[in-house]
């Protein structure tokens, strides 16, 4: 879709303007969404120096941004609200160590996939209001767990969340880390479908497995998986205390999935991802709590 006068006014201005506003508020980082790569925001960008991080969606920008050497984060290539923008950016870039708790970030928002900008947020990281990751060392991750890890994990999670399974919504549920842990507290459901194959074809990482994932995705169950990607087993029912909803202090009509969540990572070093069935909205938990959650663009808002 072109975009009007109006659109590109706005855009201009807003770029103008958010780089002042980034600068006063001595923001350590810069994120914004690079679909369409004007001169304008590329000279933004060369204004804010180290302190600009591309976000990217594809392997093709992704591979651009590497042989030019650019800072980036790379996020799930589906469809997301505004904040579910922000909110997953900013925990892979704070996954990968790019920014820190204290710090001041700001964004640039808009339309999905296309070149206009119409919002700023300006945010602390950790800070008491700001909605997006909590405060305290819980939205660390776990010690041996890989940041790509984690990241492919979510590219996974949201694209079940955004497209389910050949029409169908689908729920998930994935642990990442101290698995020899989270499998002693938990029992098979199926028998795994992974045993016996040798680590390097069960890679969470390997792209050629993705498709078997998420076919597999459709079982009851969870995921666990290994710090260094490797794929346990799935269909695993996780063995910990659901009877009290305040016991993680979860806000109220979250089922079963997100409560086992909640208590897998209440007791081990793992980090969990969610997929909720009825909404599509991915969810990871740490130390018992959400970090942070990011929802689909709803359709009445993509026309």
């Amino acid at each position: 879709m072109m975009a009007s006068d109006t659109q590109r006014a706005i855009t201009s201005s807003l770029i103008r303007h958010a780089i002042d506003v980034a600068f006063e508020c001595n923001a350590s980082k810069f994120f914004v969404y690079a679909y369409t790569l004007t001169d304008e925001l590329e000279a933004a960008i060369a204004r804010m120096g180290e302190r600009a991080v591309l976000v990217l969606q594809t392997d093709q920008e992704q591979d651009a941004a590497e042989l030019e050497g650019r800072c980036f984060v790379r996020v799930p290539n589906v469809r997301l609200s505004r904040m579910g923008q922000a909110r997953v950016a900013l925990f892979l870039a704070f996954a990968k160590g790019l920014i820190h708790t204290g710090d001041v970030v700001a964004f640039l928002l808009g339309e999905p996939n296309g070149p206009q900008f119409d919002t700023l947020h300006v945010t602390e990281i950790g800070g008491e209001t700001e909605g997006l990751l909590p405060t305290g060392d819980e939205s660390y991750l776990p010690e041996g767990v890989r940041p790509e890890v984690v990241e492919r994990v979510i590219d996974i999670a949201a694209e079940l969340g955004s497209e389910g399974r050949e029409g169908k919504p689908v729920g998930a549920l994935f642990v990442i880390g101290d698995s020899e842990r989270v499998m002693s507290l938990s029992r098979q459901l199926i028998i795994n479908p992974f045993r016996g194959y040798p680590p390097e074809e069960r890679s969470v990482l390997d792209p050629a497995l993705e498709e078997t994932v998420k076919e597999l995705s459709t079982i009851d169950g969870a995921f666990i998986i290994s710090g260094d990607g490797t794929i346990e087993t799935c269909g695993a029912f996780l063995k910990t205390s659901l009877q009290d909803e305040d016991e993680y202090s979860l806000p109220r009509g979250l089922g079963a999935r997100h409560h086992a969540a909640a208590g897998i990572t209440a007791v081990t070093d793992s980090v969990a991802v969610t997929v909720s069935e009825s909404t599509g909205t991915v969810t990871v938990f740490r130390g018992g709590k959400i970090i942070t959650e990011f929802e689909k663009l709803r359709r009445a808002s993509a026309r």
